[in-house]
């Protein structure tokens, strides 16, 4: 077993950053809001990936009873889906939908489990493939493609140097 000389924290890649020590930082080593912030951002300022007209319209998922109400909730869900992607190669859309899905209330029935929409979460994965940040794995599932781990990386590296 592995056993660190100190604990591992959030904070150890941010202290190295700023004493100079930039080693390779990467997604893992940022927390997950400061990242998925700053990579919506980024998703934001780019002309290419376009969100699509019916996004206004649209929930997230049955087990919702409204729409987000945040307007840049489309950016702030590709970049979750990318950080997701990005932990773990190979993920599809099924399970992107557990992970995204959430509790199904049913009035005096228990609560369920219910996935999130299908087609919203393929959609961006379309998208993110046509920027070239995923790509389709031989497994089956998506993985992140070379340029999208250095563009991924590159914003992690500017979160933890407090760029971003």
């Amino acid at each position: 077993f592995f056993v660190p000389s100190q604990p591992l924290d959030f904070q150890t890649s941010e202290k190295m950053a700023e004493e100079g020590k930039s080693g390779c930082i990467t997604v893992r080593d940022i927390a997950a809001p400061k990242f998925i912030a700053a990579y919506a951002e980024v998703l934001k300022n780019n002309d290419k990936f376009v969100v699509p007209k019916w996004a206004d319209l649209v929930k997230t998922g049955v087990h919702k009873e409204l729409a987000p109400y945040d307007p840049d909730w489309y950016y702030i869900r590709a970049a979750a889906i990318v950080r997701k992607v990005y932990l773990r190669q190979g993920t599809g859309v099924g399970a992107l939908k557990k992970r995204f899905g959430g509790s199904y209330r049913r009035g005096a029935k228990p609560e369920r489990h219910q996935d999130a929409a299908g087609g919203l979460i393929r959609s961006i994965l379309i998208s993110l493939d046509d920027l070239k940040i995923t790509e389709k794995s031989a497994k089956g599932g998506r993985k992140i493609s070379r340029v999208g781990q250095q563009a991924l990386d590159l914003v992690a590296g500017q979160v933890a140097r407090g760029e971003v």
